[in-house]
């Protein structure tokens, strides 16, 4: 399970009850795993050919910023592991010449044995269309949000964020080109793969059945503390043309009912 969303629209707080609806029945969700994101920078032909898997950059970046959740150390020493022996492999001209291959290798072996698996990392947006070579069966939650009020939100974020905009204007922008990848990559995604949700929607509840119908999961009691920040913005009279047209589709795609998941009936 793959959760998606631009920065600042609620993927990290859903990220949090996901991951322990997840740990809760023995599976795990990450917060931040950024695993298929690392791999797709640094694992390469060019580095199968010159036998060179990258893993001490890997698991630097996952150290540097660590993920989050329930369970995470144990999905840490389960990467380092698969991690450890694919260099080796790749060292020794034993892993082959396909870096997708081996990445998807990796990815299942990090979640192997577990009932339920996932991860949220936002910048999965930018990286669509490899997730989905790599990971041809994952199934995708987008999380949506209105422009404005994801930029407000970002404009408030503190802490070490370089590239964090500084104008309102860039804010939209970047939340605008964001979302725009998902709706350039949802057409090539089997509509019983994926789900779009509205953040609003989910933190007034109205969203927990659907959610939790295609997870495979029941999500009740964990969205419970779901409440953003930013009071609710409505409308797209103020938005420039090209978000207006992206939040238009975003909405006409959450609108939509929710394909059946292939997995036993929720229990309430």
């Amino acid at each position: 399970m793959i959760l998606l969303g631009a920065q600042r629209c609620g993927t990290t707080a859903l990220a949090y009850a996901m991951n322990l609806a997840f740990h809760d029945a023995g599976g795990h969700f990450t917060v931040n795993g950024k695993l298929p994101y690392l791999l797709h920078r640094w694992l390469g032909q060019d580095d199968l050919a010159d036998r060179h898997l990258r893993t001490d950059e890997i698991l630097h970046a996952l150290d540097r910023r660590p993920p989050d959740g329930a369970g995470v150390a144990a999905w840490r020493a389960r990467v380092e592991r698969s991690l450890r022996t694919a260099a080796r492999e790749v060292a020794e001209g034993e892993a082959g010449a396909d870096p997708v291959a081996l990445a998807r290798r990796i990815l299942l072996e990090s979640n192997e044995g577990l009932p339920h698996s996932g991860d949220k990392y936002n910048e999965y947006l930018l990286h669509l269309p490899w997730i989905e070579e790599v990971l041809p069966d994952a199934r995708y939650v987008m999380l949506v949000r209105h422009p404005q009020e994801a930029a407000r939100s970002m404009l408030r974020w503190t802490g070490d964020r370089p590239w964090k905009p500084e104008s309102q204007a860039a804010a939209v922008a970047k939340w605008t080109s964001w979302n725009a990848r998902w709706l350039a990559f949802q057409p090539q995604v089997p509509a019983g793969r994926r789900l779009v949700i509205d953040y609003q929607a989910l933190c007034r509840g109205e969203e927990g059945d659907r959610l939790s119908e295609f997870v495979g999961l029941d999500l009740h009691r964990y969205l419970t503390g779901l409440n953003p920040r930013t009071p609710a913005a409505a409308g797209s009279a103020e938005l420039p043309q090209d978000t207006a047209a992206v939040w238009q589709a975003l909405q006409e795609s959450a609108a939509a009912p929710a394909p059946a998941a292939p997995v036993p009936t929720v229990q309430r």
